[in-house]
């Protein structure tokens, strides 16, 4: 799936804003999304599980390279990164910021919405993935 988001999204194309702490964080879907896929499924599955408690993920785009530690606070997710290469260069600046709290509704909402949409753009450009398993299990959490 990795390779079709990146076929599918010019490198000049558009970027999701991920937020943290009231920094804008450029992703783009062509490069960074497309690398990130691989684990944020399994994160969002993991999150939705009943019994979830925490979890730990890499992200390991070149222009998006974090260590995220996501631990449950009742309705709330706290999550607390390791910063180590952000394009324009100010990991520093995020890592200043602290950690980010952010309710678990909105924070698989906004993931649903970029997942949603590159689901959306695989099935209107009809592309043939070689395998579909991450996809299935993508349009599985959006249909949750």
């Amino acid at each position: 799936m990795a390779d079709a988001v990146g076929e599918m999204y010019p490198a000049e194309g558009e970027d999701a804003v991920l937020v943290w702490n009231l920094v804008a964080v450029r992703l783009s879907y062509g490069h960074d999304l497309a690398v990130l896929l691989d684990d944020l499924v399994p994160l969002l599955e993991e999150i939705r599980r009943p019994g979830f408690s925490d979890a730990e993920v890499f992200w390991g785009s070149d222009t998006f390279s974090a260590e995220w530690g996501v631990v449950r606070e009742g309705d709330s997710l706290r999550i607390r990164a390791r910063w180590h290469s952000i394009l324009g260069s100010y990991e520093s600046l995020l890592a200043e910021r602290g950690d980010v709290v952010v309710p678990v509704r909105e924070f698989n909402a906004e993931w649903a919405k970029v997942l949603r949409r590159i689901a959306t753009d695989i099935e209107a450009e009809r592309v043939e993935l070689d395998d579909d398993d991450l996809f299935r299990r993508a349009k599985a959490l959006l249909g949750a």
